[in-house]
């Protein structure tokens, strides 16, 4: 994952109530409709939250006959945790090891 999709799923994330999606759907799958009665928005903002997150990768949705199913997609939110993890550590092969150090002048 490049610093830029990780940085565009980070911008995703940093909305307070789609965190609160994906704490909710990390239980299970669940329908729109029972998505929108946990929350005190409107059926469009829910749907905005929503196409951010499936845009993202971070909610798989499918069609159940009248009904939108979303999921939470956990090989990406494991992911951006095992990314998340190696920011600021000393990890081999590591981006630093990229940047001649030293040959700056005064």
């Amino acid at each position: 994952m490049t610093y830029k999709e990780l940085s565009s799923i980070l911008k995703t994330l940093a909305d307070p109530s789609r965190l609160e999606i994906i704490d909710i759907l990390s239980c299970g799958e669940l329908c729109a409709c029972d998505l929108l009665e946990h929350f005190q928005f409107s059926q469009p903002t829910l749907s905005h939250h929503m196409k951010s997150l499936v845009q993202n990768q971070l909610v798989i949705s499918r069609r159940d006959g009248t009904k939108t199913m979303y999921r939470l997609n956990h090989d990406v939110i494991a992911d951006i945790t095992a990314q998340l993890s190696l920011l600021g550590s000393n990890h081999k092969p590591c981006i630093c090891e990229n940047i001649q150090k030293g040959e700056c002048e005064s």
